[in-house]
């Protein structure tokens, strides 16, 4: 990686632009960066740290991102950093801006803007920068990408800073363990350490709850065999979770356990075959006496059923006889189902005859029925000359109900003339109100449009006043960058004349390059060329020459493109301002503000135009709806009255004709209602003495017929025959008693003559209780025979299942043991806590101390000629005092003593070229980790004022012979002397106004 350029603005202490020509300074090799103390020395490294990872080194990065603006820079100047340098084979430039506030263009107050960052590469071919990226991520991804060093390591290994080194040097081991971590990256390593003491942790927690759960199977299975089974004391020998053997101890117990379940599980199936044996014997001799006994109940019982049978017997007869009475009776129902039946009839009718004669007058009570008929029919024919006096009522009735609804109407009408006339009278009043909306509304329309076309003007004012402001701005940034062109063209152009002129100087000397013995010389023609010109130092050929011709052009060719686009700018910033005028743009979005609300008003009224007129037309077809109304009322008014008049004439005439043909009765209606009341009467009792009558006529047929079928039957008289009459429901009653006891004799006679009861009644009676005990007794020794039997099989079952989990689990456990050794082995190692740890290091202390011992060996080349050759570096890996780590020590070794001690010893000024050499060895140490990255330059910060003068001399001769390898370092000191030994120098001084950077090259040639 080389440096090219950097230019900062607004930048720390630097209040303005300041450029940074490190192509320049580097082309001596070694160059001094000096000034006074806060002039911003740090700073410049700062910027070029700032242009790489978009921050600055150390704890000045927690400061943030708006202590990097400079608090001299005017408030419109942005902070910004670009650097040119070329790295990986590529010329790149990179520009950062970070985030900061400035003025607002518009109104007061600070706004802020984002953080930005540009990424350009030098295209040789075409002599002119392609951008690359615009991404803050994907610039520092191409950066680090290609620098191959973390901000951190960058910050060790190209910005030495000696004080952190010197440090270092006496620093202890955990101090230089967390350094070396950083530079080299070694977290992988603590990473794999706890990895693997995760693993063990995880593999002796899977271990110890395999062994707990085989543990509890084992608890378990004691449990399950039960007690006798073991001898005293704990059967796995004291063992717990996690120790080795457990499974062997927990197995080996097992099996004599399931040899002994299996002993006893035999012997209770002994003992179950004898008592079931036993228990079928006793309830087979429990049956026999249960069945002796029950045939002995049996016949005892059928001889009490034959004894009740003997003492029921004239109950029996009785019924039977009862029964057929009651057979024969039946024969006679329906001769006295039929006289019954003309007896009721008789009894009706006499009712119905009586009731109806007590509706007539008292006069007819007892006529005849032919006379009851007479007198209805003569009532029939009265009642058919009311027909004529009822229609003419009925007219009466209907003209009545006209006059009535005639006179409803005519209030109905009445209220119709009053509404109308009520809503005529503000007739005026409301068709003037109308039609002054519809007035304003079509007033609204023309404003409306009028306030639109002002609208349009003002925004296109407005839009014009923004790219006014605009354009204004992109004006100012054209002008800055033609001005910036013009300076680099003219500095081109001057530069391009000064190699011209030196070229004319020595073209004697170009000419004479082309000479050769025996051809004439352009100038003078002579053919002898005794004393040709030869180059001088300042001499510039051809080609450099057209070289910066070729420069000049390209400043030319921006520089007029800058004055093109400016010129473009202007125009177009003059078409806006004659557009915009000189109105702010706020102002005219102000005065947009007030025309929309008056637009927005005027659109809403004009609106309602057409609700207006339509509000109009509705009013107006309300009046006419409501004069029409008025006029057909009065009309129905006129007509309504002549129509009552002939009503009324009507009705009385009919009235009179009523009133003759009713007589005393209030209507004609009720008139004829009292002759069909009397018609209808008179028919009733008519029908209901014939019906009387032929009632009495039936009935005596019916006793006739009766005493023939009573005597018929066997009965004397018809009482007799109904008395020995029996329902349905009795009959069937005694039918099934006389079964029952015919069924009941036939069972006796059977169980009676049945030899195995007769043989059992004549035996002695059995003891049933004392077969039950036996019976009892066996069953309670069955029961615990099989009880002994199925814990024994249950414990057998269960131990033979346990064994098996057991077993399963010891087999699933040994892989997890061996792994568990094989990890806890691995972590203790990396750990350093293992005996086959020798020194005891951890993993990444033992990687750290082989970077220390490549650092040591790189150092040691340039220390021992910094202090001729009196002192090497050595790495020292003993182990550290206390719990401190080892492989980190750091020894100088004395060759004028011969003796080995510690850094710390060193004094001030060997403590510095100790810390320098240290720092160059890490530098190359750290570069070829990376990747082999090339660094060709390099910062040294401070610490040469500890130094005499010889090893200043040899310090600088190693610095110097860095220059061999095309490297450019430089030192950042206040030493005066420096600046007599180190002529190439870059100066910052400090001002009021922001600190400036100075260059001081020796001229060559």
């Amino acid at each position: 990686m080389r440096l090219h350029r950097l230019a900062v603005t607004a930048f720390g202490p630097f209040g303005g632009t300041q450029e940074v020509d490190f192509g320049e300074l580097s082309a001596a090799g070694l160059f001094l960066l000096h000034g006074p103390t806060g002039a911003g020395k740090t700073s410049v490294l700062d910027a070029v740290c700032y242009a790489l990872y978009g921050g600055v080194p150390g704890a000045r990065q927690a400061s943030g991102p708006s202590r990097l603006r400079s608090d001299h820079a005017e408030p419109g100047t942005r902070t910004q950093v670009v650097l040119d340098l070329t790295v990986g084979g590529r010329r790149l430039e990179v520009t950062r801006q970070p985030e900061q506030s400035r003025p607002k263009k518009r109104g007061t107050g600070m706004t802020t803007d984002k953080a930005q960052a540009w990424l350009r590469e030098y295209d040789a071919a075409t002599g002119t920068w392609k951008a690359l990226s615009r991404s803050h991520q994907e610039i520092g991804e191409e950066l680090a990408q290609l620098l191959g060093m973390s901000r951190e390591q960058f910050c060790q290994v190209v910005l030495l800073p000696q004080g952190d080194f010197a440090r270092f040097l006496r620093a202890g081991a955990e101090e230089r363990a967390r350094l070396l971590g950083r530079l080299f990256d070694t977290r992988r390593f603590a990473a794999v350490e706890q990895h693997l003491a995760e693993l063990r942790t995880t593999a002796q927690r899977r271990v110890r709850d395999g062994d707990e759960r085989l543990l509890a199977l084992a608890h378990r299975m004691r449990q399950a065999a039960g007690s006798g089974t073991e001898p005293g004391g704990d059967p796995f020998g004291g063992l717990s979770p996690g120790d080795p053997g457990l499974a062997g101890a927990v197995l080996g117990w097992a099996a004599p356990a399931r040899a002994h379940a299996r002993e006893r599980l035999d012997a209770t199936a002994s003992a179950v075959r004898l008592a079931e044996e036993a228990h079928t014997v006793a309830q087979r001799r429990l049956e026999e006496a249960r069945e002796l006994d029950r045939r002995r109940r049996r016949y005892a019982d059928a001889r009490r059923r034959a004894d009740a049978l003997d003492a029921r017997g004239e109950e029996h007869r009785a019924d039977r006889a009862r029964l057929e009475r009651a057979r024969a009776a039946d024969t006679v129902a329906p001769a006295l189902a039929l006289r019954e039946e003309a007896e009721a009839g008789g009894r009706r009718t006499a009712h119905a005859e009586e009731r109806a004669r007590a509706e007539l007058p008292a006069e007819l009570s007892q006529a005849p029925a032919e006379h009851l008929a007479e007198l209805e029919r003569a009532t029939r024919q009265e009642l058919g000359a009311l027909d004529a006096a009822r229609r003419a009522e009925e007219r009466c009735a209907r003209l009545s109900a006209e006059l009535t609804a005639l006179e409803r109407e005519s209030g109905s009408d009445e209220e119709l003339l009053r509404e109308a006339e009520e809503w005529l009278a503000d007739w005026e009043a409301t068709r003037t109100a109308h039609q002054r909306r519809v007035d304003a509304a079509a007033e609204a329309a023309p404003r409306a449009e009028q306030l639109a076309r002002r609208l349009d003007a003002l925004r296109r004012a407005l839009d014009a006043a923004h790219r006014r402001d605009d354009l204004a701005a992109a004006r100012d940034a054209a002008d800055a960058e033609l001005s910036a062109a013009r300076e680099r063209a003219l500095a081109a152009k001057e530069h391009w004349l000064e190699m011209k002129e030196r070229r004319l100087r020595g073209i004697a000397a170009e000419l004479a390059a082309g000479l050769s013995d025996g051809t004439p010389c352009m100038v003078c023609g002579s053919s002898a060329h005794p004393d040709p010109a030869r180059p001088g130092a300042e001499h510039v050929d051809r080609r450099a020459e057209e070289a910066a011709l070729a420069d000049y052009q390209r400043a030319e060719d921006v520089r007029r493109r800058a004055e093109q686009r400016l010129a473009s700018v202007r125009d177009r910033l003059a078409a806006a301002g004659e557009e915009a005028g000189e109105t702010p743009a706020a102002e005219l979005a102000e005065r947009i503000a007030a025309l929309e609300a008056e637009h927005t008003a005027a659109r809403r009224a004009a609106a309602g135009a057409q609700d207006a007129r339509a509000a109009l037309e509705r009013a107006v077809r309300e009046h006419d709806a409501r004069v029409a109304v008025r006029r057909d009322a009065e009309r129905r008014v006129a007509s309504r009255t002549s129509r009552r008049e002939a009503l009324l004439g009507e009705r009385a005439e009919l009235e009179e004709q009523v009133a003759r043909v009713r007589g005393e009765a209030p209507s004609v209606a009720h008139r004829a209602a009292e002759l069909e009341r009397l018609a209808r009467r008179l028919a009733a009792a008519a029908e209901a003495a014939a019906a009387a009558e032929a009632a009495a006529l039936r009935l005596k047929e019916a006793d006739a017929r009766l005493a023939d079928a009573a005597w018929r039957a066997g009965f004397d008289t018809p009482r007799a025959a109904a008395d020995a009459r029996l329902a349905d429901a009795e009959q069937r009653l005694l039918q099934r008693r006389i079964d029952d006891r015919q069924a009941e004799e036939a069972a006796v006679a059977a169980e009676l003559a049945d030899p195995e009861l007769a043989g059992a009644a004549a035996l002695p009676p059995a003891s049933a209780a004392a077969a039950e005990a036996a019976l009892a007794a066996a069953v309670a020794r069955l029961n615990a025979a099989s009880a002994a039997h199925a814990e024994a099989r249950g414990r057998c079952e269960q131990l033979d299942r346990l064994s098996a989990r057991a077993l399963a689990d010891a087999r699933e456990l040994a892989p997890l043991r061996e792994e568990y050794d094989r990890v806890a082995r691995l972590a203790a190692l990396t750990a350093g806590t293992s005996a086959e740890n020798e020194r005891r290091m951890r993993l990444e202390s033992y990687v750290l101390a082989a970077r220390l011992e490549q650092v040591a060996a790189a150092a040691s080349a340039r220390l021992a000629h910094m202090s001729g050759g009196r002192y090497v570096l050595v790495h020292s890996d003993a182990r550290g005092s206390g719990r401190g780590r080892s492989g980190l020590g750091l020894h100088v070794v004395d060759a004028w003593t011969g003796n080995e001690r510690d850094t710390a010893t060193l004094s001030g000024g060997e403590t510095f070229f100790a810390s320098l050499a240290l720092a160059l060895g890490l530098a190359d140490v750290v570069t070829e980790e990376a990747g082999g990255l090339r660094l060709d330059t390099l910062f040294i910060d401070e610490g040469f004022g500890s130094l005499d003068d010889q090893t200043l001399d040899e310090v600088l001769d190693v610095l110097d012979s860095l220059r061999e390898r095309d490297r450019s370092v430089g030192i950042v000191s206040h030493v005066a002397d420096l600046r007599r030994r180190i002529p190439a120098q870059l100066e910052v001084v400090k001002t009021r106004a922001g600190s400036a950077v100075r260059h001081r090259v020796p001229k060559t040639g």
